[in-house]
């Protein structure tokens, strides 16, 4: 069990949240870096070196790049992409908001490709929900669940055509969950097929502006 974390904080206003992440750096499967709904306007020196001290940690650092379920042109996609890796030296992508019906796989397809080509050496889509079984070669990793811990519990239902991948290609983010059932999260992705997760305990708008009960390094996780 690996951990995705998106942390969605700046780090002049939470140094401690960032310094844990470097702290934690072999639980990680990466970082999602979002400066300002991507990567915003200009460079943000306190997100640069954020960045790099992830990346020299070991940990993988992603930008967050909105896709808007397909409604953003690929230019301004592009544009982000190119952004982050300029500015912050990120290693890949986090593609949010990606649609996830057949019709819009061409288009998934298109951006994956494009990030590829920007040097991204992981892409990771974030449908939110189980997509069409072709989206899960287009990338390294897919989040198939992000909602409330209350609704993980209540209802998930993984299609069939999901056992033919392993579990490190499904990725599930829960929020709203108590700092003590931390675990037990990780341990119901895990049998809900998903080899990556992350587990907070914020709610509303944002709910990842802090990172999740992190084992120490080395420690269990």
């Amino acid at each position: 069990m690996t951990l995705l974390v998106p942390l969605y904080v700046h780090p002049a206003a939470d140094p401690a949240a960032w310094q844990a992440l470097v702290a934690a750096a072999p639980q990680l499967y990466g970082v999602v870096l979002n400066a300002a709904d991507g990567p915003g306007a200009a460079p943000d020196p306190a997100f640069t070196a954020a960045s790099r001290a992830l990346r020299e940690a070991g940990v993988r650092v992603l930008g967050y790049v909105d896709t808007a379920y397909g409604e953003r042109p690929l230019a301004a996609v592009t544009d982000d992409l190119e952004r982050h890796r300029a500015w912050y030296g990120v290693d890949g992508c986090f593609l949010d908001q990606v649609a996830s019906g057949r019709r819009e796989l061409r288009h998934c397809r298109r951006m994956v490709r494009a990030a590829r080509e920007r040097g991204a050496g992981t892409v990771v889509l974030n449908t939110g929900v189980h997509p069409a079984p072709g989206y899960a070669r287009a990338a390294d990793l897919i989040v198939t669940f992000e909602g409330h811990w209350t609704t993980y519990l209540r209802s998930f239902d993984a299609p069939s055509w999901t056992a033919r991948h392993p579990p490190e290609q499904f990725c599930h983010l829960v929020y709203g969950v108590p700092p003590a059932l931390a675990r037990l999260a990780g341990r119901t992705a895990v049998q809900r097929g998903a080899g990556v997760h992350c587990a907070v305990p914020g709610a509303g708008p944002n709910p990842w502006t802090q990172p999740p009960p992190l084992p120490v390094s080395g420690g269990p996780s």
